[in-house]
C-alpha cells in the first residue's frame, strides 16, 4: 500500500509552530515514499471552534509549502475532508460496536458522576469510569433493555461508551519510541459519541484514519496515551491488520527547557510562535507571526525541521527538497527540542545568503521600488553584494541602507561623538576626491 499520511488539526485558533513542525514530518514521510499528505479538519469540538481558524491553517501551510494532495480545498477520493460533514458515518461505525458489544450506552448524570468523585477523592483516590465502575452506574449494561429503549425514545440524554476489557495488555510499536505497553485495567470507558450525534475525538480519528487508508499516524507526544485505546478501537473494529504505524513527536520546549513551549512564551520571550500573525478578540490573543516578523518561509522549514530531527550528519542548512531526501523517522529524538530563537535567525540569514543572486536582486529592487527608488542595474547591484552578509531580514536591506539612496535625517547622536572626531570631514572629502580623480 502507497504511504498515505494525514495532518488533523483543529481550527480553534491560530496554529502554534509545533503543529506545522507535526504537518512538515507527515510531508517529508509522504514526499520521500512518494506518498500522499493528506490534510483533515478535526471540528467536532463545536464549543471551542473558531470561525476563520480553518482558513488560517491552510494559508500557513501554504506559506511553509507544506501543500497537501487532499484536503477541503481540492478534495481527493476519500472525503469529505472535514468532521463535520461525516456525521453519518461515525454514527454508523458507534452503531456498529454497540452492536458486537464493545460499546454501550451510559446515562448518567453530571451530578451522579461529580459525586463518585468526591467519594474517591475523599478516600484519597480518583474516579474512574471503567470496568472497575460501570456496573455501579446508570447504563445500558445495568439497566433492563426495556428502560434503555425508552430512555432512548423519550430523547433522555445519553453518551456512548466504550467498553474497555477489564485487564489485558496493549502493545503497539512507536516508530520514535519503539514498544509501548499499555495496562486495559488502568484505561477508562471513553466517551465515543453523544446524544447530539456529535463524535469525541477518539472514535472519529480512528474511523477516519481507517477509511482514508492512513498508513503512518505522525503526531505530538501529548496523544501518546490515546494510543492504548485506538490499539482496541481498531481490535474492535476488526480492523488490526490495517492499523497504521504509529510516531509520536518529541516536545518543543521554552528557550530555557523549561516546560512545553507556548502560545504566552512569544510574548513574554519576544519572539513569533505562530507562523502567521493572529488577530484575536482580544490583545492576549493577538499574535505576530514569523512571516510577518519578517522571516522567509524555507528558513522556517529548516528551523523546524531540526527542532526533534538530526540529519546524522553536519548539514544545518537545507532545501525543502533537500529535506525531503535526508528525512528519516528512526533520527527523530525522544526527548524535547529547546527552541533557540537566535538560531532561526541564523538560518534565516543563511538562506538569504544562499540565495540565487537573480533572484535576491529582484526582491531588492521591488523593495527599493516600494521606497520610491529606481537604482541602475551597476547600483543595485553593488548594493546587494555590500549588504549581503550585514542582513538577517530582507527589509534590513532598507533599514540598514536607507542612506544610501536618501539623506539622513534621524541618527543616533550618542553614537556620532563617540566615533567621529573633528577634521574627519575634511578628511572624507580629500580621500572622496582621490578616488575620484583615480576612477576618471
Amino acid at each position: 500500500m502507497s504511504v498515505r499520511v494525514r495532518f488533523a488539526p483543529s481550527p480553534t485558533g491560530a496554529l502554534h509552530i509545533g503543529g506545522i513542525r507535526t504537518a512538515l514530518y507527515n510531508y517529508l514521510l509522504a514526499r520521500q515514499k512518494g506518498g500522499q499528505f493528506i490534510i483533515r479538519i478535526e471540528d467536532t469540538d463545536r464549543n471551542r471552534y473558531v470561525p476563520g481558524a480553518e482558513e488560517y491553517i491552510l494559508e500557513a501551510l501554504h506559506w511553509c509549502g507544506i501543500v497537501p494532495d487532499e484536503s477541503p480545498v481540492n478534495g481527493g477520493s476519500f472525503g469529505p475532508y472535514r468532521q463535520s460533514e461525516r456525521l453519518d458515518i461515525y454514527q454508523q461505525h458507534a452503531r456498529m460496536l454497540l452492536d458486537r458489544g464493545w460499546a454501550y450506552y451510559a446515562f448518567d448524570s453530571a451530578g451522579l458522576l461529580d459525586a463518585k468523585r468526591e467519594v474517591a477523592q475523599a478516600a484519597g483516590g480518583a474516579f474512574q469510569y471503567g470496568a472497575a465502575t460501570r456496573m455501579e452506574l446508570e447504563n445500558s449494561l445495568t439497566l433492563p433493555a426495556e428502560e434503555v429503549s425508552a430512555r432512548l425514545q423519550r430523547g433522555d440524554a445519553y453518551v456512548i461508551r466504550f467498553k474497555m476489557p477489564a485487564d489485558e495488555e496493549v502493545v503497539a510499536h512507536d516508530m520514535v519510541r519503539g514498544e509501548v505497553r499499555f495496562r486495559t485495567a488502568g484505561l477508562d470507558d471513553k466517551v465515543l459519541m453523544k446524544s447530539d450525534g456529535w463524535p469525541t475525538y477518539h472514535l472519529a480519528n480512528v474511523v477516519d484514519d481507517h477509511l482514508m487508508q492512513i498508513t503512518h499516524v505522525i503526531r505530538g507526544e501529548e496523544w501518546l496515551p490515546s494510543v492504548g485505546l485506538h490499539v482496541m478501537l481498531y481490535r474492535a473494529f476488526g480492523w488490526s491488520d490495517t492499523m497504521p504505524a504509529f510516531g509520536h513527536l518529541p516536545l518543543i520546549l521554552r528557550p530555557d527547557g523549561k516546560g512545553k513551549l507556548s502560545k504566552r512564551d512569544g510574548a513574554k520571550f519576544g519572539f513569533p510562535v505562530f507562523p502567521l500573525s493572529w488577530l484575536g478578540q482580544s490583545a492576549d490573543d493577538s499574535f505576530v507571526g514569523f512571516r510577518e516578523f519578517g522571516f522567509e518561509p524555507e528558513a522556517v522549514v529548516n528551523f523546524l525541521a531540526l527542532l526533534g530531527w538530526n540529519p546524522g550528519s553536519e548539514q544545518e542548512v537545507f532545501s525543502l527538497n533537500g529535506l525531503v531526501a535526508a528525512f528519516d523517522m528512526a533520527k527523530v529524538n525522544k526527548s524535547g527540542a529547546r527552541f533557540d530563537f537566535d538560531k532561526a535567525l541564523w538560518y534565516n540569514q543563511q538562506h538569504l545568503l544562499q540565495r540565487d543572486d537573480a533572484i535576491l536582486t529582484t526582491q531588492v529592487r521591488m523593495l527599493l521600488n516600494e521606497k520610491g527608488h529606481q537604482p541602475g542595474t551597476e547600483q543595485l547591484d553593488l548594493f546587494v553584494s555590500m549588504f549581503k552578509e550585514r542582513v538577517t531580514f530582507l527589509y534590513e536591506y532598507w533599514e540598514k541602507g536607507a542612506f544610501c539612496f536618501e539623506e539622513l535625517y534621524e541618527y543616533d547622536e550618542a553614537a556620532v561623538q563617540q566615533k567621529w572626531k573633528h577634521g574627519r570631514a575634511q578628511q572624507l572629502l580629500e580621500l572622496a576626491h582621490t578616488w575620484t580623480k583615480l576612477h576618471t
